[in-house]
C-alpha cells in the first residue's frame, strides 16, 4: 500500500482517487475549494482519502502535500477556457517542482490538443505539432516534463484522452454529456457549436481514466512516456445520439450543428467562439484516438460503449431529478 497526492477533484480526480482506494491505496485529494460532494470511493474505505484545499500553482504548498507521496497525479482543470494561458504554466511549474524535491512520480491527465490537425488515428510516438495555442501549452508542458525525466530529476507520464463523458463530469467539461445527452433526455434536439454531425469521434470514458492513473501511479512500468486512455471505438454525433435515444428509451433526434460561417462570426462578440476555432477540426474531420498500445501494455480495455452509455444516461437522470427536487 502507498500513498498518493491527486490535485483535482472533478470527474478525473475523483475517478483516479476511487480506483486508487479500490488498489489499496490511501489518497489525498486536493482541490481550490476543498470540498467534494461526490465520493465515489465512500463504499469502500472511507478513511483512505483526505479531503484539502491547496491552490495547485502554489509550488510550496504541493510540495508539502506530496512528502511521502508516491505519486502526484495532475488532474486540475483550469476553471475558465478563455485563460489556459495564464492558469497553466504556474500549475505545470509548481507540480515539476513538487515531483523533483519529493521523488513522487508525476502522472499528467493531459488531451489530444498537441496533435493539431490529424490525418489519421492518433498514436502516443506522433509528433506533437498543434494548431494553436492550447496545443502549444499542452504540448511544452509535456515537453518539459519528458526533457526533465530524461535528465533523470523526476519520473513522468502523461495520459492522454479524448473528450470526455461519463458519471461525475463537471459542468462545461463533456460536450457529450452537457449537449447530447442532457438535450435528448430534455426532449430537444442537440445542438452543438462546432463540427460536423457525420464526422467520427473519440469519446473517453471518464472512470476508464482514473483505472488507468491509478495503474501508472501506483506501478513502475509507465514512466517516462505517454499513454493513451482505452477508448472505445469512434461514434458521430448522428450515431451518439441515435444510441443515447435507444437506451434512455426517449424520442430520437437530429443533432444539429451551427454552420461554420456562423461560429466565426460569433467568434467576433462571444469569447468562448472565439477560443473554440482553434479545435473545431476536431469535430469536423474524423478525430480518432487509437489505444491499443495501452491495452496490450497494461491488459485495460476500455469500458464497452453501451455499458458505459447506459452508466451515464442513469447518472445525469439522477442529476437532473436531484437539480428538479432541490428548485421545487
Amino acid at each position: 500500500m502507498s500513498h498518493h497526492l491527486v490535485l483535482g477533484a472533478g470527474g478525473v480526480g475523483r475517478a483516479t482517487t476511487a480506483e486508487l482506494v479500490a488498489l489499496g491505496h490511501t489518497v489525498t485529494l486536493a482541490s481550490r475549494s476543498g470540498r467534494v460532494t461526490e465520493r465515489p470511493w465512500q463504499a469502500t474505505d472511507p478513511d483512505a482519502v483526505e479531503v484539502v484545499s491547496v491552490d495547485a500553482a502554489d509550488t510550496s504548498a504541493v510540495s508539502t502535500l506530496a512528502r511521502g507521496a508516491a505519486s502526484i497525479v495532475n488532474a486540475v482543470n483550469p476553471p475558465s477556457y478563455l485563460t489556459w494561458d495564464t492558469d497553466w504554466p504556474p500549475v505545470a511549474a509548481a507540480t515539476l517542482a513538487a515531483a523533483e524535491s519529493t521523488g513522487a512520480g508525476l502522472v499528467i491527465i493531459g488531451n489530444l490538443y498537441g496533435y493539431g490537425e490529424v490525418q489519421a488515428p492518433m498514436h502516443e510516438d506522433d509528433p506533437m505539432r498543434p494548431a494553436g495555442h492550447k496545443g502549444r501549452i499542452r504540448a511544452d508542458m509535456w515537453r518539459e516534463a519528458l526533457a526533465r525525466h530524461e535528465a533523470g530529476h523526476l519520473r513522468v507520464t502523461e495520459l492522454r484522452s479524448s473528450d470526455y463523458f461519463g458519471p461525475g463530469t463537471t459542468p462545461r467539461t463533456s460536450y457529450l454529456n452537457d449537449i447530447v445527452i442532457d438535450a435528448l433526455l430534455a426532449g430537444r434536439p442537440p445542438f452543438v457549436p462546432v463540427g460536423r454531425a457525420d464526422a467520427p469521434h473519440s469519446w473517453t470514458y471518464v472512470p476508464d481514466v482514473g483505472r488507468l492513473a491509478a495503474r501508472v501511479a501506483s506501478g513502475d512500468d509507465g514512466w517516462g512516456r505517454a499513454w493513451h486512455v482505452p477508448t472505445a471505438a469512434a461514434r458521430t454525433f448522428d450515431e451518439a445520439a441515435a444510441d443515447v435515444a435507444r437506451l434512455a428509451g426517449v424520442k430520437a433526434r437530429r443533432v444539429r450543428v451551427l454552420p461554420r460561417p456562423l461560429g466565426t462570426a460569433a467568434g467576433l462578440v462571444v469569447p468562448f467562439m472565439r477560443e473554440v476555432r482553434e479545435t473545431r477540426h476536431q469535430f469536423e474531420r474524423p478525430f480518432v484516438l487509437d489505444s491499443d498500445l495501452t491495452q496490450r501494455t497494461f491488459g485495460l480495455a476500455p469500458t464497452p460503449w453501451e455499458e458505459a452509455l447506459t452508466a451515464t444516461v442513469a447518472a445525469r437522470r439522477e442529476a437532473s431529478h436531484a437539480h428538479a427536487d432541490t428548485a421545487a
